[in-house]
């Protein structure tokens, strides 16, 4: 599992950079929505496909960003306890 965190979050400017694109699909969505709220509904119907692949990207982004904290984290608390593992064992 570790290693899938490594893997996942290895690069967080460009997991952050995936999920600011879906956020901008997704208001890029809500835009076309508002569109066809007052013109024909087809409009609405592009919209709602925008914001569901919106979603995704953004997902995928999000989910970059959080493996690298919580491997980040992960990695914090593995050293603390090879520092105070050694500390004790040492004489």
């Amino acid at each position: 599992m570790i290693n899938l965190l490594a893997k996942l979050g290895q690069n967080p400017k460009r997991s952050l950079s995936i999920f600011l694109r879906g956020f901008g699909l997704f208001i890029i969505g809500l835009f076309f929505i508002g569109i066809g709220y007052f013109n024909h509904h087809l409009w609405q119907i592009f919209g709602i496909i925008i914001i569901f692949f919106a979603c995704i990207i953004a997902a995928w982004g999000y989910l970059g960003i959080f493996a690298n904290r919580w491997f980040t984290i992960l990695n914090k608390r593995n050293l603390n306890k090879h520092k105070t593992s050694t500390k004790k064992s040492a004489p």
